[in-house]
């Protein structure tokens, strides 16, 4: 028992070191400006296809669940404002984070994984090179950067799939749909989602490179990487998602 808290805090202690190391290299020159522009486009462009049909399937089946509770008290009316609230405050930055955990946490975690194993990463720091700027903090900046893009656009499909719902149901016009869904939206709901992406981007990008950078053990401790990436990842951002809401709560009172 003594031993497994022993190696609870030694682990809590080398993230921590990791993270401020980060943080340390982030605002050091030099900055791999074109690995950071690479890497947005592995996280963001090459998820978009995934992202697409998740967020279109999220307004559709949310519009078609919640539109019998607002029919039995005649509130239909009030589907559009329902639907923009829900999707911008809380579906749209979490559906994103955990699609990307799964896409974006695995693969880095099994990419730094592989190239720790094989040793990749010490021949960088022969050749002079420092491998953390360039491999763990521009992936971090990419997701952190594209994770917020991703989740607006997410709003926007996910909105766009909930009025052709509300359109085949109701036959709500174009125009009546969005003026009733941004007259619901205020400033703070964007920055909550605003605030819950960065979290979140931040989250599955520091993740995936601590569980891949500190892989070991050959093809086995790569497979473990990526799978940890995931899982913590995901209960980090449901743990984050918890605690900005309470935060957003308390602005809002």
């Amino acid at each position: 028992m003594i031993k497994k808290i022993e190696r609870i805090l030694i682990e809590l202690a080398n993230i921590h070191r990791f993270v401020m190391r980060f943080f340390r290299e982030v605002f050091m020159p030099p900055y791999e400006f074109k690995e950071i522009i690479r890497q947005c486009y592995v996280v963001g462009w090459k998820s978009l296809p995934l992202i697409s049909l998740t967020g279109f399937i999220t307004g559709i089946v949310f519009t078609n669940q919640s539109r019998p509770s607002l029919a039995e008290f005649g509130a239909t009316s009030w589907l559009p404002a329902l639907i923009s609230i829900a999707i911008i405050r809380a579906l749209a930055p979490l559906v994103t984070a955990l699609i990307a955990s799964g896409k974006v946490g695995s693969q880095i975690g099994a990419e730094l994984g592989s190239m720790k194993v094989t040793e990749q990463i010490d021949a960088m720091e022969v050749s002079g090179t420092n491998p953390f700027k360039f491999l763990v903090v521009s992936r971090v900046l990419a997701t952190t950067i594209s994770i917020p893009v991703l989740s607006f656009y997410t709003a926007a499909v996910g909105l766009f799939g909930a009025f052709l719902s509300v359109n085949t149901a109701e036959n709500t016009s174009f125009r009546v749909y969005f003026d009733q869904v941004f007259e619901a939206v205020t400033f703070l709901d964007v920055f909550s989602l605003v605030l819950k992406a960065v979290v979140f981007g931040f989250t599955i990008g520091i993740v995936g490179c601590y569980q891949g950078y500190h892989s070991s053990k050959g093809t086995e401790g790569v497979g473990r990487a990526a799978n940890w990436a995931v899982v913590m990842s995901m209960f980090l951002v449901f743990i984050e998602e918890i605690l900005i809401v309470q935060i957003i709560q308390a602005m809002r009172a």
